[in-house]
């Protein structure tokens, strides 16, 4: 089941994809669960925005790829690398990704997202996939060039419009056979199966979760494979993980 949140009649709601149409929804499902108050409305006539705005956090795992870690110059880390970024980062399908003029190397990074259903402490690797709420397609935007000079990542991966998520959440997803593609302006950048992370899903969720209490809408980016690289505005980026669509922003200057 996709879930998707649009923005329609001036009104900001949340809907079940069926087809062409959006059903309806009565609340944020996260919290009111799938009652429908019984209206569809044709997808043609909305603006998708992010599926989730999380109310907490987005939790990121860094170098979950040894292709990527290899490509940056960077050990493989013995267990997973998390870091943070602010909710104000967040961004929908269609946004602009803004690159900061402090940075001259602004970087997309393609990823799967992982959203969080209930509250979740210290939770077991067996029982991880219980906390999740469905997943959807991330882009870790980085200003590399002050991921290297800062010695922290903070304000490289922090920035407004740096974490774009969407098209929808999709509650069922084969994470077994899973696929990323990155392209930049058409021409592939990233590819590979999600079966290369380092640490699978249930293991992040895991880790994530002895260091923070995880809220229902939560997100955890799972980290980006090899093929990383700059862009420049007005370019085009689209993340695709066939079973939850194509996220596609374009980039503008500040």
């Amino acid at each position: 089941m996709k879930i998707a949140r649009f923005s329609h009649n001036q009104a900001i709601t949340y809907g079940i994809l069926d087809g062409s149409e959006l059903v309806v929804l009565a609340g944020d499902p996260l919290f009111a669960g799938f009652e429908t108050t019984g209206a569809r409305v044709p997808v043609s006539e909305v603006t998708l925005l992010a599926p989730v705005i999380p109310r907490s956090k987005v939790v990121a795992v860094g170098r979950n790829y040894r292709d990527h870690a290899a490509e940056l110059g960077n050990d493989v880390p013995d267990e997973p690398l998390l870091f943070l970024k602010p909710n104000t980062s967040v961004i929908g399908p269609g946004d602009a990704i803004v690159r900061p003029a402090l940075s001259s190397d602004t970087q997309f990074e393609g990823e799967l997202a992982i959203v969080i259903g209930r509250i979740a402490k210290n939770v077991a690797v067996e029982d991880a996939l219980s906390v999740v709420f469905g997943y959807t397609i991330a882009n870790d935007v980085t200003a590399r060039d002050l991921q290297r000079t800062d010695g922290q990542w903070s304000r490289a991966k922090g920035f407004d419009t740096f974490c774009p998520l969407g098209p929808a959440i999709e509650t069922e997803f084969d994470l077994a056979n899973g696929s990323l593609v990155t392209r930049l302006n058409g021409e592939v950048k990233q590819e590979a199966p999600l079966s290369d992370m380092i640490f699978d899903v249930p293991t992040i969720i895991a880790h994530v979760s002895e260091a923070f209490t995880l809220l229902p809408g939560d997100v955890i980016l799972t980290g980006t494979p090899a093929g990383v690289g700059p862009f420049e505005a007005g370019d085009a980026i689209e993340v695709e993980i066939p079973g939850l669509g194509i996220l596609r922003n374009t980039a503008r200057d500040a």
